[in-house]
């Protein structure tokens, strides 16, 4: 008989390993902080700033002590992170960079073709020219190579060819970010900015599949074969699905059926013993958060649909006007439920932090006991973002 994961335990279960289940204090720098991240996996990086970057949010909502220098100090001086590509930009420990050599080398075959019906096939032909520019002049970015070709005028994502031959670069390995600035990446070679990573033999394709099948189910807890696959993009979901199945055959996993938030059950693989583990989860404290949209809890939105039943797409992708919320809207959650939806933003020349709307889910009383842990979290969140004030539109509270 399939053992059944009820929701509440899977909730809880799933927010303990994405370090939401606690008190979001205790320390958040050096060895601390790159202990959360390794919890976590890695920590999507995005240009966003509405109230702060959203990497930086994401540690701020786990360890409310964290500051963006914290993470700088890890990245460009400790070199204990690098920033590479999971579904998206993210950073990640330095102790898996082996582990990313296989993607690599996919990369490099897969991107190469794909980017030329993207951004044309110029970028071929500048490879090997940035790639010695690095070698014999050291960090560049993006406006130190091809400075005599045509910029284009179609936004952010129409590269010049020797722009786009320094993230390929980056992409199939040969370079690594070794800082930002203003948020803009400057590249050096691997060698120089992870020398002993770079240097160590790669992981044979076994290997590595093994070790990010078995890592991904660590850090969720409970999932499908799919879902192991997308939680580091590094291998395909047909390698993930011959994995549960040997898997499960030697005894390393079981099949489990997790209860959604409508009382649906959904066949996950999880280890042996997983629905005791999850009566175990202690009930989080009754505390507000406020969480960044691209949390990794939340970055799949048909899982957050079943296990919370929040239905959530981030509101800058909705075009007017079928947009129902703020541009961009930040989660809310409380204990273990997702309880709503905030639009807030650092307006800092004025130094506050300006709430438009909270909408609260359906069901969800606004009573005061709630409002006052809601503005609560506003004024921790204010000084994170560096305001002094958090000022209120008049019609803010919006009805379920």
């Amino acid at each position: 008989m399939t053992p059944v994961l009820a929701n509440t335990p899977a909730r809880r279960l799933f927010l303990d390993r994405h370090a939401l289940i606690e008190q979001p204090s205790g320390p958040a720098k050096g060895a601390d902080l790159l202990a959360l991240i390794r919890r976590l996996g890695f920590v999507q990086v995005d240009s966003v700033n509405t109230v702060e970057r959203a990497h930086h949010m994401i540690l701020w909502s786990r360890r409310q002590g964290y500051r963006p220098a914290n993470l700088s100090r890890l990245l460009e001086r400790d070199r204990s992170l690098f920033e590479h590509w999971t579904h998206d930009a993210s950073v990640i420990p330095t102790e898996f960079f082996g582990w990313w050599k296989l993607r690599f080398d996919r990369d490099a075959a897969r991107i190469k073709a794909r980017w030329a019906g993207w951004q044309g096939t110029e970028f071929h032909d500048k490879i090997e020219d940035v790639l010695a520019h690095v070698r014999a002049g050291g960090p560049c970015g993006t406006g130190d190579v091809g400075a005599d070709e045509a910029r284009g005028k179609g936004g952010w994502w129409e590269w010049h060819p020797s722009k786009t031959a320094l993230e390929y670069l980056w992409r199939s390995g040969e370079l690594s970010v070794c800082h930002r600035r203003n948020f803009a990446k400057f590249f050096d070679l691997s060698e120089r900015v992870h020398p002993a990573e770079h240097a160590a033999p790669a992981p044979s394709e076994a290997e590595t599949i093994d070790w990010a099948c078995n890592a991904a189910l660590d850090r969720l807890g409970f999932a499908t074969s799919g879902e192991l696959a997308a939680f580091w993009a590094a291998v395909t979901p047909d390698e993930a699905k011959a994995w549960c199945a040997a898997a499960r055959a030697r005894g390393e996993i079981e099949e489990i059926a997790v209860e959604g938030w409508d009382s649906s059950l959904r066949k996950c693989f999880a280890r042996p013993g997983t629905v005791e583990a999850a009566a175990a989860v202690a009930a989080p404290p009754n505390r507000i958060r406020i969480l960044s949209p691209f949390d990794p809890a939340l970055r799949d939105r048909n899982r957050a649909e079943r296990l919370f039943g929040f239905f959530y797409r981030i509101e800058i992708f909705v075009p007017e006007p079928k947009r129902q919320y703020g541009y961009y809207v930040f989660p809310v959650m409380e204990g273990d439920r997702i309880i709503g939806r905030i639009d807030a933003k650092a307006q800092r020349a004025e130094g506050r932090l300006a709430v438009r709307a909270f909408w609260p889910e359906a069901g969800v009383a606004t009573g005061k006991g709630r409002i006052a842990r809601l503005e609560a979290e506003l004024d921790r969140l204010a000084r994170f973002a560096g305001c002094e004030a958090v000022t209120f539109a008049p019609d803010w509270l919006r009805s379920t």
